[in-house]
């Protein structure tokens, strides 16, 4: 009882069924391992046994460099086992310590479960097992606690303080930042406020710093991840931000160079170098920076996700800076607008390998769209043709605002969506992966509102949720091993795989399928599977097994595209297998299964709603 109590308690073997943990439990092994035994060695046999830690640590070794110290209930040998290769890294105990052993059979039908799979990805993308480049800080740093960060307790002053006194007392305390609580909430006063709301606009020192703060600030709680917050200050162009505890309260100020620094290559350096930038050749000139920016978050494991993240707020920021050259060079939009991003676009999942997916809404209040357009296509065209510069291609299939049918009023617009939500037809259903993952870039005009009120009403439309069912189950992972994994059989691709198309484009369907089905309207993928989780449009298992792979597939393809720009080469979504380890080809099956078990029962559940 006392082995299957424990096991119970830790993953893969908590999803398992009593009586079947009960068997297992009976046939595990107890072996201890004084201080000092080596129980792997790397490169040597492969592993006879999955182990489990039950008392004591070990050490992880990389060429004998210490990358990670591992306690009870991780689990170890997994890949080896599986794979029959010699292990990537020697394990040694640290102390003495106790282990659980499980048997090849019995650990490849733990392993081979659903739980199991998600387990074993999840893994080898944490790094736990691909040690090739050991722990980086900086990896590491992105999954703390962001109150780790804060390094002295907030200061703060009175919303009546005077912005001479609030700088007096900002010098005194060596801070660049004031918290002012207000209202029940927090304001905060910078130094770049001081500089552009006072001095820039030449405003009286005796003005109170109530006037002139931002209110409320945009805190985080306490329990974030420093990462979490990382990517909140990008996406609303921001510094500082407040950490506050349970009740509100405020903790301390973390700033941007306290998350990530402000070296060349970091991704606030480059927004600020777009945003900073004097004119249209200067802006996409800061903007091919962007690979530096992305091969360095590679290098420190930044989770791949938040990469494709990242991409997508320094696409924005260029799409901003060039909007705002544009009407100062047209001159002020004729009527309220709005720039829409579309596809990967809207959802913010980016690679260096990209193209642009945008429209453009306008409300016509009244006048012909023949007045008006015409201001729109010069200045639709002037921002594509300055993201094309920057190295972002225009869309094939011409998903842009640069396109007249690309540009509508809102009226239009939702028009359009009706339609395709009536009968997709053989242009809703070619642009049915774009059009529905929309989100407002910039302009005044509130496009995203009309649309999403569509989506919420999805069940009025049940042709609809079939089309997007089925474009969920259409392409398939490529599960039919040859070789480790069903490669391009001919063509300028022949022996390569399309790790995007067949894999992390049929994650995104699978979600918006399921996210709209339920009548939501988050975009992000991850965000889609969560939320459908939420509302029970899937089960939980499926959400964390299809999030996992997702998150493991971008990383393949980030290290691709990185591989490549370091090779002089244009990036791609076709990975040779041949170049990926062992263990990521075994954890590219593994990912490519969960997608395949995903679209079975979305095909099931199509077919019962079809009887």
């Amino acid at each position: 009882m006392e082995v299957a109590s424990f096991l119970a308690r830790h993953a893969p073997f908590d999803a398992m069924e009593p009586d079947r943990l009960d068997e297992l439990a009976g046939r595990v092994k107890t072996e201890q391992f004084p201080a000092g035994t080596v129980m792997l060695q790397q490169s040597g046999e492969p592993s006879r046994f999955l182990y489990i830690m039950r008392h004591g640590s070990a050490e992880i070794l990389d060429d004998g460099h210490l990358v990670d110290l591992i306690g009870e209930g991780e689990v170890f040998g997994a890949w080896s086992l599986l794979g029959g290769f010699g292990p990537t890294a020697t394990v040694r105990a640290h102390d003495d310590t106790t282990c659980f052993l499980i048997e090849p059979d019995d650990a490849k039908e733990v392993l081979g479960t659903s739980k199991g799979m998600t387990f074993v990805v999840s893994s080898l993308r944490r790094g736990l097992v691909d040690t090739s480049r050991g722990r980086d800080t900086a990896a590491a740093d992105r999954y703390r606690k962001v109150s780790s960060l804060v390094r002295r307790p907030a200061v703060t002053c009175e919303a009546a303080t005077t912005v001479a006194e609030a700088a007096e007392l900002m010098a005194r305390e060596h801070v660049s930042s004031l918290l002012i609580p207000r209202d029940g909430g927090l304001g905060i006063f910078t130094d770049r406020d001081l500089r552009t709301r006072i001095v820039g606009a030449r405003r009286s020192l005796e003005t109170p710093v109530g006037d002139v703060m931002t209110f409320p600030a945009s805190a985080a709680s306490e329990d974030a991840m420093a990462g979490e917050v990382l990517l909140l200050m990008l996406d609303q162009g921001f510094h500082h931000a407040p950490i506050v505890d349970a009740s509100g309260g405020p903790i301390g100020i973390v700033t941007d160079t306290d998350l990530l620094g402000l070296g060349k290559s970091t991704p606030f350096a480059l927004k600020s170098s777009i945003e900073r930038a004097a004119d249209r050749d200067a802006a996409v000139h800061a903007a091919r920076g962007l690979p530096d920016v992305v091969c360095s978050l590679v290098d420190v494991g930044t989770d791949p996700v938040d990469v494709g993240h990242i991409v997508g707020f320094t696409i924005d920021a260029l799409t901003r800076h060039l909007i705002s050259l544009a009407i100062e060079r047209l001159g002020a939009p004729p009527v309220p607008w709005a720039w829409l991003a579309l596809g990967s676009a809207g959802r913010q999942e980016q690679a260096l390998h990209t193209d642009q997916d945008h429209a453009l809404a306008y409300d016509l209040q009244g006048r012909p769209r023949e007045e008006v357009d015409p201001y729109f296509a010069e200045f639709a065209e002037f921002v594509t043709a300055g993201l094309e510069d920057a190295g972002i291609p225009r869309c094939n299939g011409d998903a842009m605002a640069a396109n007249s049918a690309l540009r509508k009023s809102i009226e239009g617009w939702t028009d359009a969506y009706k339609g395709w939500m009536t009968d997709p037809g053989v242009e809703g259903s070619v642009l049915l992966s774009i059009v529905f993952d929309y989100r407002r870039v910039m302009g005044p005009l509130d496009a995203e509102r009309p649309l999403d009120e569509l989506l919420r009403s999805c069940k009025l439309y049940p042709n609809f949720l079939r089309h997007l069912s089925r474009r969920a189950l259409e392409e398939k992972p490529p599960t039919g091993f040859f070789k480790d994994l069903v490669v391009e059989a001919k063509g300028q691709q022949a022996g390569r795989l399309d790790i995007k198309h067949k894999g992390i484009t049929i994650v995104g369907n699978l979600a918006r399928a399921a996210s709209i089905r339920a009548g939501l309207t988050e975009k992000r993928t991850i965000g889609r599977l969560r939320a459908a989780a939420g509302v029970g449009a899937i089960d939980e298992e499926t959400r964390a097994e299809l999030e996992e792979a997702f998150r493991f597939l971008w990383g393949v393809r980030l290290k691709h595209h990185v591989a490549r720009v370091r090779a002089g080469k244009s990036p791609d979504d076709f990975v040779d297998p041949s170049e990926l380890g062992p263990l990521t080809r075994q954890a590219l099956k593994e990912a490519f299964k969960v997608i395949a078990r995903a679209q079975k029962g979305l095909e099931s559940a199509l077919s019962f709603q079809l009887r």
